[in-house]
């Protein structure tokens, strides 16, 4: 049989990684150094999940479980940025749950419209366009796009129906939900006809509530026997429990009373997400539903139990969904514990968005020291060392250079020396997976200062280039020097100090 429905599936998603900035030269007629004019690169596409009416299923994901969202496109020449990737929206039921790799919940989609993006597209790169400044006029480098998010998450489907019904296979429970609502269940005289959860809708008087039809429970189902473990999550959002017994069943062991006591050990030993602020299923509201009262024995030991069953506190509904027979009364009592179940419920306080200022004291990233292998290394921890290396095309000096400055600015390299580091230790920068591996060598003046800032151009500098006003003042003080020499040594010679070659001959 082909597999129609789906509630559980592990999706591979990929976000977008950013467009690579340029380097590039401005080149026009007569203006041989026109300045930086690279473009930055696009942002990569995010993968976002969105809750839609029209999804009820996880089967397409199930079929498809890698999903990716477009790169951004990079910079060009003439200041022109990279277009940014399309953000790839997945449409998924009403009532999906999301964890991560290590089965933490990150978030409960419900609601429509309900949104969360999953994986972020990676920042596009700054061109040496963005990248220049007064100090440094003319970057021969531009910064590479970040990579985006590349992470498993795990979709599992909780459905969101007030009432649950509940029982062993066979119990009549899709021929009830089949009555009750506009729903067309399987139904069949064999054990577990109904292997997917059936949602219906049911209006009694001015209330109106949906009914799941939960596949059979057998004991052992809290671990996973039969399909219980697999359909018990679609209870854990269900505020009344309906008990479905099978007043006229002819298996050996099996009574209402037995069959009841084996269902309700089976909800009190499962564990449901203590994340979702959901109540144990012990605790919730239940009902008894004895069902096929159309057999006259099954009439008379559903009349024989109920004293019992009342007797513990339950309230106790004896119908027959062949017949229809107590079903109006059956509908309403759940409605009327639906809306007080509903009544009781905890006001959904708004979400707030929640401001967290980075400390005064935080620099933003921390020195791990770690044995590797005979010796030590130093790891760099934090966000934004990580991204700068990511960002850095190593195959250019200047690049790697301007890193270099970065990470001297952000303090890295007295945090080094402080933590112990000599020159030639390894340090690592990044995650410990995808690190970059350094021969640290502590900064030091080597003449190249004298050329002048990394990045720029003395051709370009102003502070190389005179004004006319400042060459006029020069000549100046040139012409006034010149004059007072000529001035000094004419004295010098007429005061005899020193004579002229033709006096010498004359004498």
């Amino acid at each position: 049989m082909a597999t129609t429905f789906v509630d559980r599936v592990v999706l591979h998603v990929s976000a977008g990684d950013g467009g690579h900035g340029v380097a590039s030269v401005r080149r026009e007629k007569f203006k041989p150094l026109g300045g930086p004019d690279g473009g930055n690169g696009g942002r990569g596409g995010s993968v976002v999940l969105r809750v839609d009416a029209q999804s009820t299923t996880l089967l397409d994901y199930h079929r498809h479980p890698h999903r990716s969202a477009p790169n951004g496109k990079p910079g060009a020449g003439d200041e022109r940025n990279g277009a940014d990737g399309e953000d790839l929206v997945l449409p998924v039921p009403d009532g999906t749950v999301v964890k991560d790799a290590d089965g933490r919940i990150v978030v409960d989609l419900v609601g429509e419209g309900s949104e969360h993006v999953i994986a972020r597209g990676g920042r596009g790169g700054l061109g040496n366009k963005a990248l220049s400044s007064p100090r440094r006029k003319a970057p021969g480098f531009a910064l590479l796009g970040e990579p985006g998010d590349v992470l498993d998450v795990t979709l599992e489907l909780k459905s969101l129906a007030d009432v649950a019904l509940i029982g062993f296979p066979s119990a009549g429970k899709s021929s009830l939900v089949s009555v009750l609502s506009a729903a067309r269940p399987k139904i069949a005289d064999y054990p577990f006809t109904t292997l997917v959860p059936n949602l219906g809708v049911v209006t009694a008087g001015d209330e109106r509530y949906t009914v799941a039809d939960v596949p059979g429970l057998i004991p052992g189902a809290h671990e996973g026997r039969g399909l219980g473990l697999e359909f018990l999550r679609h209870v854990e959002r269900c505020s009344v429990l309906v008990h479905v017994v099978d007043c006229a069943t002819l298996e050996p062991g099996r009574d209402p009373m037995t069959d009841l006591d084996v269902i309700e050990n089976e909800l009190s030993l499962y564990v449901p997400d203590a994340d979702l602020g959901g109540r144990p299923l012990a605790e919730r509201t239940r009902v008894v539903v004895l069902n096929k009262a159309d057999v006259p024995e099954a009439q008379e030991l559903a009349e024989m139990v109920r004293p019992d069953l009342e007797a513990r506190g339950l309230e106790v509904h004896v119908v027959s969904a062949v017949a229809r027979t107590g079903l109006r009364e059956l509908s309403f009592a759940l409605a009327r514990l639906v809306a007080q179940a509903r009544a009781e419920a905890p006001e959904v306080a708004p979400r707030r968005i929640v401001l967290r200022p980075r400390a005064v004291d935080d620099s933003g990233f921390v020195i791990r020291k770690e044995q590797v292998g005979d010796g030590v290394a130093y790891r760099v921890v934090g966000e934004r060392p990580t991204r700068w290396v990511r960002q850095t095309d190593f195959s250019n000096d200047e690049a790697v250079g301007y890193l270099a400055d970065r990470l001297n600015r952000l303090g890295i390299e007295d945090a080094l020396v402080k933590a112990g580091a000599v020159a030639g230790d390894t340090v690592l920068i990044g995650a410990a997976d995808d690190a970059v591996v350094f021969d640290w060598e502590p900064t030091m003046a080597a003449g190249a200062e004298l050329l002048g800032p990394r990045g720029s151009d003395l051709r370009v500098d102003p502070n190389e280039r005179r004004t006319a006003r400042e060459k006029r003042e020069a000549a100046r003080d040139r012409y006034v020097a010149r004059q007072a020499t000529q001035a000094e040594l004419e004295a010098e010679r007429r005061a005899g100090h020193w004579a002229t070659a033709r006096g010498d001959d004359e004498d």
